[in-house]
């Protein structure tokens, strides 16, 4: 991997502005090597006053241009930190959709405090499906946000178990999500319920009891929907319905929410991306570059969302465009 010319050149421009500033003595400092040292006896010069002084404005000034060129340099180093952790992966046509706010989280990381994330699902979740465990979702998720908030105690807790839904979820709601004190809860949830025929107003119904149970406790949320995979679509009416319940859902709570599907569906409709380069060969979970372009657009989305939350502090750019391998 490579980073850019102009992030490698804006680099190097940095470090040798600031050497210059470190290394070289101001002039008033200097000295000519054959210049011979004056006479023990020679009487010193009288001078006027301020003359042979430091400058110390200058000498301030100097200061500040090279503390400048100390953050410009952690500033591309930041940059070129994050686009090497990334896979090659382009948000929906038209940008990608806000989340939501996140004002506990926005307040937490603006106060340097430590943040709880629990990544609530099923097998998705779990990461069934990645060759590794640092290639599910939650671990993806964890290294971004540590790299956007280096000052920042992340920690990331994947509570998925494979083959739940809503009703064993709701089970475990207590011991595995609310016990953790999160700040944040990351709930994927439908599909299993997709693939069982159940209502999905009954899922919705016990989602919406989780809301309130994890609102009560002071966490903010984000749901994500289920997936577009062969195995869902060919429930097709029965996924329709329930991606309509949960998205009624998150704006009735005011929570937010990751459109998955939708966003699956343009990898392989609009960006003619084959299944089998994002789902394994079971046609339901995703693969490793799938896992990981689905954690990097969902970081993306709560980095977007908690700094236009945080009081004086601009969204960032649009940092879901293509990035190199």
């Amino acid at each position: 991997m490579r980073v850019s010319g102009p992030l490698r050149s804006a680099a190097v421009a940095a470090f040798l502005a600031t050497a210059s500033l470190l290394i070289a003595p101001p002039q008033s400092f200097a000295q000519t090597p054959s210049e011979p040292a004056p006479p023990a006896a020679e009487a010193a010069p009288i001078v006027a006053p301020g003359e042979g002084e430091v400058d110390v404005s200058t000498l301030e000034r100097k200061k500040t241009v090279a503390g400048a060129a100390l953050d410009k340099i952690k500033d591309v180093a930041k940059q070129a930190g994050d686009i090497l952790g990334r896979v090659p992966c382009l948000p929906p046509k038209g940008g990608a959709k806000s989340i939501g706010a996140l004002p506990r989280v926005a307040r937490k990381l603006a106060d340097h405090r430590p943040v709880v994330i629990v990544a609530f699902g099923s097998s998705s979740t779990q990461g069934y499906g990645s060759t590794s465990p640092a290639f599910n979702y939650p671990n993806r998720l964890a290294a971004q946000l540590r790299r956007h908030y280096p000052a920042s105690d992340i920690t990331v807790v994947n509570s998925g178990k494979g083959g739940e839904d809503a009703p064993e979820m709701m089970r475990r709601l207590k011991s595995t999500v609310l016990d953790a004190k999160p700040d944040l809860v990351i709930w994927q949830v439908g599909t299993n319920a997709i693939l069982r025929n159940l209502d999905p107003a009954d899922t919705g119904k016990l989602v919406d009891d989780g809301i309130k149970a994890i609102q009560s406790a002071g966490a903010d949320i984000v749901l994500v929907d289920p997936q577009y995979v062969p195995r869902v679509n060919e429930r097709g009416e029965n996924a329709g319905k329930m991606i309509k319940a949960l998205g009624r859902l998150a704006e009735l709570r005011r929570v937010g929410i990751f459109p998955r599907f939708e966003v699956m569906k343009e990898w392989h409709e609009q960006q003619a991306i084959p299944f089998d380069k994002f789902v394994i060969a079971d046609g339901l979970h995703m693969n490793d570059w799938g896992y990981a372009c689905f954690a990097q657009l969902l970081g993306d989305g709560i980095i977007r969302s908690v700094d236009q939350v945080r009081l004086g502090t601009a969204g960032p750019s649009d940092v879901t465009a293509f990035r190199p391998m």
